[in-house]
């Protein structure tokens, strides 16, 4: 794991998000894991809610910039034309951006939600870029995400795999995928601090992963989350031991405080 995933600013609470500001996140995630080509989405977000960008141009960052910051980051996914994958996205997202008195700046969608925009955006294309494509994809995405700290993305990655899985992936698979899926799902309760939630998420998570230890082997690799359902399990036992008069540095100081699961992806 790189040390920018170990640097993750997600591991903490996190906001509950405007309906209209999760659709944007959502619309682009699912674009994103169905189709790496589809990646390249998630670069004009992440550029044009950047706070100092937005500092430096307040009326709309210029085109020529635009292209600028976003050739690095599309090279890195095999795209050499900024300006035509500009044009391209303008015209297939339109809800992205608007033309301001300098440049390009937000559109008006995004609210006062820009900077975190920019971030989770930023941090998807950090954990879907470097990943390995064909059929192996899929899998990577959902332990790459999970290993950055976006439980709600890791979710969306794993779903597909579990819900499409037949034949002899029907059985046993099946539910240590939906396994996986429920132990991210319980830490993006976690994100939310939904004790509730959260404790039944993992209940059924750790009830469908312990038989087979953490390890999960699929077509695609195996995914290895012992140290994860480890901490899982600890974190568990203090959520049951938690009261309800408790406040809240009591019940959640402990669940930020041991260390965060990730999974390998062998």
């Amino acid at each position: 794991m790189s040390d920018d995933c170990n640097r993750t600013p997600f591991w903490q609470r996190q906001p509950q998000l405007p309906l209209e500001i999760q659709r944007f996140f959502q619309a682009r995630t699912e674009a994103a894991l169905g189709d790496p080509e589809a990646r390249q989405i998630l670069v004009w977000p992440t550029i044009l809610g950047a706070p100092a960008l937005r500092r430096a141009h307040p009326e709309g960052v210029p085109e020529p910039e635009l292209l600028d910051h976003a050739a690095r980051m599309l090279s890195a996914l095999g795209h050499h034309d900024p300006a035509a994958a500009w044009a391209g996205h303008r015209t297939a997202w339109p809800d992205t951006a608007e033309a301001g008195a300098m440049g390009w700046r937000p559109a008006a969608g995004w609210g006062a939600w820009g900077p975190l925009v920019s971030l989770r955006c930023g941090w998807q294309l950090a954990a879907l870029t470097p990943l390995p494509l064909g059929a192996r994809y899929p899998l990577a995405c959902g332990v790459s995400l999970f290993n950055h700290g976006l439980y709600h993305e890791c979710h969306d990655a794993l779903e597909p795999l579990w819900d499409g899985a037949e034949g002899e992936l029907k059985g046993q698979l099946k539910g240590q995928l939906q396994g996986l899926i429920l132990l991210a799902g319980g830490y993006h309760h976690l994100q939310q601090h939904n004790l509730r939630g959260m404790m039944s998420l993992w209940e059924e998570a750790l009830g469908r992963l312990e038989a087979c230890g953490g390890r999960v082997a699929t077509p695609w690799g195996e995914v290895r989350a012992e140290a994860a359902l480890d901490l899982t399990a600890r974190r568990l036992d203090h959520g049951r031991r938690a009261t309800d008069d408790a406040d809240d540095d009591a019940v959640w100081g402990p669940l930020w405080a041991l260390d965060r699961p990730t999974w390998e992806l062998a």
